[in-house]
């Protein structure tokens, strides 16, 4: 045991100095990399400066006509229309797709059909007010998430529709009014026989619910104004009073204040029942930043660059196997 402990000290110093020494080469391999790297752009500083300023100048030219906008118009589907909605959308951008200017044109009403290039639609996710006293709904998204991730539950289509408002984003190559885009899309889709006559006989029965709970309201408040006075006449003829408990005043009490909920409600959904397709709010013409767009004149540089260094490398690695070729032949 004792004649083999030297030897092994001696292979472990022989293994260090190998290590040592590949450590060595790989960093020296790395430096004359660099160096060369130097000389090749100082050699052609030239062909490397026109090709910074050509792609500078390409990508700039590009970036100034090549321009994206994005727009977007918060939209209420009333009366049950989301299915209705959401296929509108998938119509449109099957249109957008195909490049049929004519449909978007004649009947959509868009007077640049060649300036879309997306249209979609994405609900606002307000999962809060999707459960909020509603335990049906707070029971179904407990027994979906025990089998999958909440948040792809939450945008899931089947759940997204439920929700309130909905986001119609679409995407043009320049800045155009709102008669140009926005107003001909949601023109069309309010364009719809069936919703139409559900939207007015909805207002007409809203309307009348209003009227029938400003009656009720009133009715409710001669009952309480006939007691109050019966009670201040009674103390005033110094007389003793007993009151029932079966005039039910609390409970016409609670009726008024429910009552007075519920029109405020039903006068917000006046507003909302103007259009089947409620517009919310709308933000257009938004400078799009994503992907490539306004960044050509960075890109473009280091592309050329790139792709003259590969041209250059690809020579030398040809010339080189060429030579090895050729000196075989020689042999």
């Amino acid at each position: 045991m004792s004649t083999k402990v030297p030897q092994n000290i001696e292979d472990q110093e022989i293994d260090l100095v190998q290590i040592s020494k590949k450590i060595s080469n790989f960093f020296d391999r790395i430096n004359s990399s660099i160096f060369r790297s130097i000389q090749f752009f100082l050699r052609n500083w030239i062909i490397v400066l026109v090709l910074v300023v050509s792609g500078f100048a390409i990508g700039w030219y590009l970036d100034s006509t090549r321009k994206s906008y994005s727009n977007e118009i918060i939209v209420e589907p009333n009366f049950e229309s989301v299915d209705y909605l959401y296929s509108k959308i998938d119509l449109l951008q099957s249109k957008v797709i195909s490049n049929d200017t004519v449909f978007l044109k004649n009947v959509v009403g868009v007077k640049r059909p060649k300036r879309i290039k997306k249209i979609q639609i994405r609900p606002i996710v307000e999962a809060y007010k999707f459960v909020d006293n509603k335990e049906r709904n707070f029971q179904l998204l407990e027994l979906m998430a025990e089998n999958g991730d909440i948040n792809k539950i939450l945008v899931d289509t089947l759940t997204s529709k439920n929700y309130r408002y909905h986001t119609v984003s679409f995407t043009t190559s320049e800045v155009g009014e709102d008669k140009d885009f926005a107003g001909p899309i949601l023109n069309f889709l309010n364009n719809s026989e069936y919703f139409n006559t559900i939207q007015k006989i909805e207002l007409k029965n809203l309307q009348g619910n209003i009227v029938q709970n400003d009656s009720i309201i009133k009715q409710i408040n001669t009952v309480l104004s006939n007691f109050s006075n019966g009670t201040k006449s009674a103390q005033k003829n110094d007389k003793l009073v007993y009151y029932n408990e079966n005039t039910q005043l609390n409970d016409l009490i609670k009726t008024k204040q429910g009552l007075i909920e519920e029109q405020g409600r039903n006068r917000l959904k006046l507003v909302s029942y103007e259009n089947t397709i409620k517009e919310i709010s709308k933000t257009i013409n938004v400078e799009s930043k994503k992907s490539i767009n306004s960044k050509l004149k960075f890109y473009l540089p280091l592309l050329f660059l790139l792709l003259y260094v590969f041209v250059n490398s690809f020579k030398a690695f040809y010339r080189k196997q060429l030579l090895l070729v050729e000196n075989e032949k020689n042999k």
